[in-house]
């Protein structure tokens, strides 16, 4: 099945009650049994609810794994993985990721005894030196946020099997219409379904995929035990997302590309962080992995003061001063105050992420006023 129809129909059949071509929202709390423990599949909605089983069905069909779940946000989902996990395990991460995952990683599993190592993944080699007897997982987004760095996938995987340690992947930045990392050898995707499956910025949720049965039923006892589960009509509202994701991403990699180039090309704009330039440092890996090149990217100013790079937040008029990302509007961001204010500088600067960066999540608004919307803010 080809991948548009794929997305329009993943998850979703004629409601048999009625023929309603959407799927209902299920919005209850408790199921009436017909016996002590005789049901229909159904007991309480925390641990079962059909809209949600839908939505996990069309997750794992659009990332072609077997297995969804979904979760009350991205950051709940992420929990879920490291709880997989036991004091005394360790962690290898990405050291460029989203603020919010390093914040969950430091204060608060730190304390229960999980070890975390933050690497360069740009050469997936510089994993093996932190790995140990303790290693149970690998954690990586690509590309990564806010500077658009690549992992080669597959050859991350290549080295988690060769240990026997998971790999998750965050596929937040590329969805699942241009890069599939199960495909590549990941054990668990985890999506902000928030941003792009979502698509609209009107929901909170988060999911993850496998292929592995028994890795599921552990994922499945955590989601139910710890309840960090989303409502019905979240789950209503990413299904709908998810049947326009292949239209959105095709506007959102036009509309990235016409303004990735602009930037590169404006006087006062120095540094451009966007994967699909050829002299991007992992751009083959890049080509290799990903469909396309996606609308996230960061920028820097030749005059890269902070004053600066302020007042170009505070002057686009289509550009939203926001965060989040992956929505049909164009939002602009200022990472080190406000994504990943919760790294501490000296880590941000370390690692690349200056003060004065700027992200954008290029919308699917007309490519001509994105541009003139910048270049009026750049002046």
């Amino acid at each position: 099945m080809k991948i548009a129809t794929k997305f329009i129909h993943a998850g979703v059949e004629p409601d048999p009650s009625t023929g309603a071509i959407m799927t209902p929202i299920y919005q209850t709390s408790t199921y009436v049994q017909e016996a002590p423990a005789q049901h229909k599949g159904y007991e309480y909605a925390r641990s079962q609810n059909p809209t949600r089983f839908a939505l996990e069905k069309a997750y794992a069909e659009i990332e072609n794994g077997q297995f969804g779940l979904a979760f009350s946000s991205g950051v709940a989902a992420t929990d879920a993985v490291i709880k997989l996990l036991a004091p005394g395990d360790e962690v290898i991460c990405a050291n460029d990721m989203y603020g919010g995952t390093y914040r969950l990683f430091t204060k608060v599993f730190e304390k229960f005894g999980i070890k975390f190592h933050y690497v360069n993944m740009q050469q997936a080699e510089n994993i093996r030196p932190h790995i140990n007897a303790n290693t149970k997982l690998i954690w990586t987004e690509t590309p990564t946020n806010p500077l658009m760095n690549i992992t080669d996938i597959a050859a991350v995987a290549a080295i988690a099997k060769e240990h026997k340690v998971l790999l998750c992947v965050d596929n937040t930045f590329a969805s699942p219409y241009l890069q599939n990392p199960l495909d590549l050898g990941a054990d668990i995707v985890m999506h902000s379904a928030t941003k792009y499956l979502g698509g609209h910025s009107d929901v909170i949720q988060g999911c993850l995929v496998m292929n592995d049965a028994a890795l599921r039923d552990q994922l499945y006892f955590i989601q139910k035990s710890c309840g960090a589960v989303p409502g019905p009509m979240d789950c209503f509202l990413v299904l709908r997302g998810i049947k326009t994701l292949h239209v959105r991403m095709q506007r959102h990699c036009e509309n990235g590309e016409k303004v990735a180039n602009f930037l590169r090309n404006h006087p006062k704009v120095g540094k451009v962080y966007w994967c699909g330039f050829e002299d991007h440092p992992n751009h083959a890996i890049a080509k290799k992995q990903m469909r396309g090149y996606g609308g996230m990217m960061s920028f820097e100013l030749k005059d890269d003061s902070v004053d600066n790079a302020k007042r170009v937040l505070s002057s686009t008029k289509v550009f939203a001063l926001a965060e989040s990302l992956g929505g049909v509007e164009s939002l602009i961001n200022h990472p080190a105050s406000m994504t990943h204010a919760s790294i501490p500088r000296e880590e941000r600067i370390k690692n690349g992420l200056s003060d004065s960066l700027i992200r954008l999540s290029v919308g699917i608004e007309d490519a001509d006023d994105l541009i003139a919307d910048l270049n009026q803010a750049i002046g």
